[in-house]
C-alpha cells in the first residue's frame, strides 16, 4: 500500500508534535510500503535530529558466562559447570586499559544471572576502574542483572541501583529487553525477569537521575502487535521520565540458539528497516535511535541512517552474546564508521555514552 501525501504529513506531524499514536494507527504502518514509512521516518529524524550522525568508542566485556536464565534465544551462557567462568578484576582492567588505548570512553559490563557474584562483587571493581581510568563511563548492568543481584540479596531495586552507583556505575543498558510482552517472554526467557521487573528497573535507575538505552530483539516468535506493545511500553515511560538517551531494535541470531529448530534465519533486511523505521515514528519522546552494524552489516547501517537512525553505535571492541550465536563479527575502527558515515553524504561526530559531542 502506498502512503498519500497526507497520510505521510499527519504521521509526522503527530510525531514533532508529541502526540502518542494508537494501537491502530501503529498497526497501519506495517501495511505501508518499505519507501513509505522510510520517507516518514527520514522526515521526522532531519527535523528532531538533523544530519548529523554519531557514534561512540566502546567494548562490551562480558564478566561470566554462568546464567541460571538460560534463555532459548541465547547461545552465550555456559551449558556445563566445565564452561563457565568469571572473569577477574585484573583480567577486566586489562581489557579495559586496551580499549582506553584505543580510545573508547563507554565500558560496558555486562554478563549472565551467576548466583555466586554479589554486589560486593560490583563494589569492588567498579571504584577500581575508576581509579585507573578517569574518563571511562561504566555503562554496565541490565535490568535483569539489576533485578537477579537485588533479589538475591534481598534488597530493594533503589537501594541496589544506589550502592551500584555510589561505586561508579554511570548508566545502564538497554539489554534483557527482547520483547516486552510476557506471552513472548514466557516462551523465549521464562526465568528471566518479567516486562513489568524490567520497566520497575529502569523507572528506578531513571527516578535516581541515571540515563538509560533502551533495546528491543526482534525476528523470532513475535507478531507485529508484540512489537507495539514493546514500543508503547518504552514511549510511556519516556514520556514519564524522559530517562532513554537511545532506542536500538536489533534482530535475532537464531544459530546455535534453542529457537533454531522453529527460526533457521535472521530477519530480512526490508523487516528490520521497516521495524527501525516504525521505532523512530512512534518513540517521539526518545531522541536518537541507533543502527545495529553488529546483527546487520554497515550497508544496511547506512541505509538504516535514511530510516531513521541518527547514530551508528559503537565500535564495539569486543561482544561475545552475538558471536556466540554464530554472527560473524569483527570490531569496528573509528575510521571505518567515518567513511561509512560520510559515504551517504552525511556529517558525523563521536560522542560519549551521554550522546555529548567529543
Amino acid at each position: 500500500m502506498n502512503t498519500d501525501y497526507s497520510e505521510r504529513k499527519d504521521y509526522v506531524a503527530k510525531n514533532l508534535e508529541g502526540v502518542d499514536l494508537s494501537f491502530e494507527e501503529v498497526l497501519h504502518l506495517f501495511d505501508l510500503s518499505l519507501p513509505g514509512i522510510g520517507g516518514i521516518a527520514d522526515e521526522i529524524r532531519r527535523v528532531r535530529c538533523g544530519e548529523l550522525v554519531t557514534f561512540v568508542v566502546d567494548r562490551n566485556i562480558s564478566y561470566t558466562n554462568r546464567c541460571v536464565s538460560r534463555c532459548k534465544f541465547c547461545a552465550f551462557y555456559a551449558k556445563s559447570e566445565e564452561e563457565c567462568y568469571v572473569l577477574s578484576k585484573k583480567e577486566i582492567i586489562r581489557k579495559i586499559k586496551d580499549a582506553v588505548d584505543v580510545g573508547a570512553t563507554q565500558i560496558l559490563i555486562q554478563g549472565g544471572l551467576n548466583p555466586e557474584i554479589g554486589i560486593e562483587w560490583f563494589e569492588d571493581l567498579f571504584p577500581a576502574i575508576k581509579r585507573e581510568f578517569h574518563g571511562v563511563q561504566l555503562h554496565c548492568l541490565s535490568p535483569p542483572e539489576i533485578y537477579f543481584l537485588a533479589r538475591n540479596e534481598a534488597m530493594s531495586i533503589r537501594e541496589t541501583l544506589e550502592r551500584l552507583n555510589e561505586a561508579g556505575l554511570d548508566s545502564l543498558p538497554g539489554g534483557g529487553a527482547e520483547i516486552l510482552c510476557d506471552g513472548i517472554r514466557k516462551v523465549v526467557s521464562p526465568d528471566k525477569v518479567s516486562a513489568d521487573g524490567w520497566i520497575e528497573v529502569m523507572e528506578a535507575a531513571q527516578g535516581m537521575g541515571l540515563k538509560t538505552t533502551a533495546t528491543m530483539m526482534f525476528g523470532h516468535i513475535e507478531r507485529n502487535e508484540d512489537i507495539i506493545e514493546h514500543l508503547f511500553r518504552i514511549r510511556d515511560l519516556q514520556n514519564k521520565t524522559k530517562g532513554f538517551t537511545a532506542f536500538i531494535p536489533w534482530t535475532f541470531q537464531p544459530k546455535n540458539t534453542e529457537l533454531y529448530g522453529i527460526v533457521k534465519e535472521p530477519v530480512s533486511v526490508t523487516r528490520y528497516l521497516q521495524v527501525l523505521a516504525i521505532s523512530r515514528i512512534v518513540l517521539h519522546s526518545v531522541r536518537n535511535i541507533q543502527a545495529s552494524w553488529l546483527t546487520q552489516d554497515f550497508n544496511v547501517a547506512k541505509l538504516a541512517l535514511v530510516f531513521g537512525a541518527n547514530d551508528f553505535g559503537g565500535t564495539i571492541l569486543e561482544e561475545n552474546v552475538v558471536t556466540a550465536a554464530g554472527k560473524e563479527y569483527k570490531p569496528a575502527k573509528v575510521e571505518d564508521i567515518v567513511k561509512a558515515v560520510e559515504s551517504v553524504g552525511r556529517p558525523v561526530a563521536e560522542r560519549n555514552t551521554g550522546y555529548e559531542i567529543l
